[in-house]
């Protein structure tokens, strides 16, 4: 849910992951479409070596510039003069190719190489889903990794790649987790997002205004707490500062990639250049420690059959639970908010006749076959999912020479190369999908529209595929799904439509709601 979260996320490559949560949520909890493998994928090398030749071979453009200077340069441009989108859009304009080369932030005296292949484009931008062909070791954060004092001292699931012992053990250890709370999801979170609910209306009686973000940061964590191992924060020492001691740790692992809104100078100087002093933080992070590790007994026991120590479970399930899944809770609902509440009235009226009508069929309670009765919901979902993903950027290490193939060339990519992925430009491709810039809330309703998902791409896998052991994509990905439809649900059982400003932040956009009318 990266944050990836990332997701994230939620939705980062290892958001709560095993090898399939569709044998945790079976079709009482989550009715999941069946694993479809496309051809491509079955076709021979020599095979897709003869596909190839049907479109030119071409060089890579773009160049990494001098040492030093050419790495600063880009970085410049990323964030300041450009800014991300500008960046990869001039630069596909200026190659005439949605494949070229340059370098990732941070660059020099953080990064020890940040030269890198960009796949821009749908039909590349997978080949960083495939571990046959690229490793993913280390490569969470991208070119550089954060120092493991901010995790106890250990590479936890998400810099693992597949290839390593412990990748398996981690991942069956939080699949764990997940069927063993699997009961506990739509409960839980109708009694933490309810209570949001009444803290934004209580903002909005007395300010005219409510923050969003704050609220939902709050309501998120309580969520996951109670949800996934039985505990309420507020009744612990941690009592409402967990949101607050995750994202000043959250910060230093990931400032290499941020802006703060600093003057230019100050915030380059400050953040892309040295790594801040994990030790600032080691406090705050053993609190969140020391919550998580009380609070997961369960789990912890259960840890031993899958020979991972207590110590090194209770810091994989905080990076999961805090970086992971609260990331993309954090980064991602008030993203779909966002677009839903500019979609419109219409939408809303369609989505509250919808979600009211199916659990009014279902007894009145939220159920997880009333939820699969509602297609616009579901469609509103995933293409806030589409048009934007939780976790942005995807990396990935050439294992071998490879031939990758877009729209209008193939390239070949070294043994040892960087490949990255900006994701938002892979999930709007225009030869993909038809008015990629929009939202359009009902782009994947009826058997057309499903025929897309293939193309959501958010989970670091095809939404028509499922993680495994073998594989990066965020296991948690059907959790997500479903907590992004309840919040859809919940919200307009509630409510009947609803006005925002949107702002900007570190990570994701500030919403704050104007106008909230009740059911």
């Amino acid at each position: 849910m990266a944050v990836a979260t990332a997701t994230a996320t939620l939705s980062s490559s290892s958001s709560l992951p095993f090898h399939s949560l569709h044998q945790q949520f079976p079709s009482k909890y989550f009715t999941v479409r069946p694993i479809t493998v496309s051809l491509s994928e079955k076709i021979p090398a020599v095979t897709q070596s003869s596909e190839f030749t049907k479109l030119p071979i071409r060089t890579i453009p773009g160049d990494y510039g001098l040492p030093l200077i050419g790495p600063w340069k880009d970085r410049q441009d990323y964030f300041y003069n450009q800014g991300k989108e500008e960046f990869f859009r001039s630069r596909i304009q200026k190659y005439k190719s949605t494949v070229f080369k340059t370098n990732m932030p941070p660059g020099n005296f953080i990064s020890s190489n940040p030269n890198v292949v960009v796949l821009l484009d749908g039909k590349s931008f997978p080949t960083l889903f495939d571990v046959s062909k690229v490793e993913k070791k280390d490569l969470f954060t991208g070119t550089f990794m954060p120092s493991t004092e901010l995790t106890g001292g250990y590479r936890v699931l998400s810099y693992l790649d597949p290839s390593e012992p412990t990748h398996e053990k981690l991942k069956k250890l939080l699949f764990f987790l997940l069927s063993s709370r699997r009961d506990y999801i739509i409960p839980q979170f109708h009694e933490s997002y309810t209570e949001l609910f009444k803290t934004l209306e209580k903002e909005m009686e007395k300010n005219g205004k409510a923050d969003l973000n704050s609220a939902n940061d709050q309501a998120a964590f309580n969520f996951l707490a109670r949800s996934l191992y039985g505990a309420n924060p507020v009744e612990t020492k941690l009592g409402t500062d967990g949101p607050t001691l995750i994202g000043k740790w959250v910060l230093f692992q990931l400032h290499p990639l941020l802006t703060l809104g600093l003057p230019k100078v100050l915030d380059d100087f400050l953040l892309h250049n040295f790594r801040l002093p994990p030790a600032l933080v080691k406090k705050d992070y053993q609190r969140l420690y020391d919550f998580f590790y009380e609070s997961s007994t369960a789990v912890l026991n259960e840890a031993g059959n899958f020979g991972i120590s207590r110590d090194e479970a209770c810091h994989n399930l905080l990076f999961a639970t805090c970086f992971n899944s609260f990331g993309g809770m954090k980064i991602f609902f008030p993203n779909m908010l966002k677009w839903i509440a500019r979609a419109g009235v219409e939408l809303h009226i369609r989505l509250a006749n919808e979600i009211r009508s199916a659990v009014k069929s279902a007894g009145g309670k939220i159920t997880m076959s009333a939820m699969e009765k509602m297609p616009v919901m579901k469609s509103v979902v995933y293409e806030a999912l589409r048009i934007d993903p939780p976790v942005a950027s995807q990396y990935g290490r050439a294992k071998r020479d490879l031939m990758i193939e877009s729209h209008d060339g193939v390239f070949e990519v070294k043994k040892g190369e960087m490949l990255f992925g900006y994701q938002p430009f892979a999930t709007k491709d225009p030869k993909i999908f038809d008015r990629p810039d929009e939202f359009v809330p009902d782009r994947f309703v009826g058997e057309e529209g499903e025929k897309l998902l293939k193309h959501v791409l958010w989970s670091n896998g095809p939404e028509t595929e499922s993680p495994t052991v073998e594989n990066k994509q965020c296991a948690g990905k059907d959790f997500v799904v479903l907590v992004s439809r309840l919040l859809v649900t919940e919200f307009f059982l509630r409510y009947d439509t609803l006005d925002i400003d949107v702002g900007t932040s570190p990570l994701g956009a500030k919403i704050t709601i104007t106008s909230l009318k009740r059911a």
